[in-house]
């Protein structure tokens, strides 16, 4: 981070990604085979990239400190009981955006938040089991944000692509 600011491309409260170029042939091996086969061994990468495990183990831990990688689970919202999945737009007023953002994150339902230029200050992804839990829950936990103007709800009516490893590493 630079003067207390949050780098261009970061989450709320998080420093920004390596350059494309700080990453070198080996690092976006290493990223591409995780990403085919992510419960793959260092062994596994070793031996398909020549080089020696430790090797490969040490790059995955500094690709992870330096955030340019992350390990994660990748749930399936159907298998998970989830049916709806809601795209909102929030409208700010009287509070900072990254304040209102902060708190709508920490809502169980919202699995990602965006500030935004454009229609909206920001934008939240959000898996509901069903509408009764949109109007049962969700929207009273949103209420009680300090700082929502109003929000602007569209439902998905079917996923197309949701790949978290869509982020190009050439």
């Amino acid at each position: 981070m630079t003067g207390g600011r949050r780098q261009r491309g970061a989450a709320v409260g998080e420093q920004a990604a390596p350059a494309p170029g700080d990453l070198d042939a080996l690092d976006r091996r290493i990223i591409e085979l995780l990403r085919q086969q992510g419960r793959a061994t260092n062994q596994a990468l070793a031996q398909k990239l020549g080089v020696a495990a430790a090797t490969v183990s040490a790059r995955i831990r500094r690709l992870a400190r330096i955030r340019a990688m992350k390990v994660v689970a990748v749930t399936d919202f159907a298998a998970l009981g989830y049916g709806v999945v809601l795209a909102i737009g929030v409208h700010v007023l009287g509070r900072a955006a990254e304040e209102v953002a902060r708190d709508l994150a920490k809502l169980r339902e919202v699995f990602a938040v965006h500030i935004m230029t454009g229609a909206w200050d920001i934008e939240i992804l959000v898996a509901l089991r069903d509408f009764d839990e949109l109007h049962a829950q969700f929207l009273k936990n949103v209420a009680r944000i300090r700082g929502i103007r109003s929000i602007d709800c569209s439902i998905a009516t079917e996923i197309v692509k949701f790949d978290f490893d869509s982020a190009p590493i050439a």
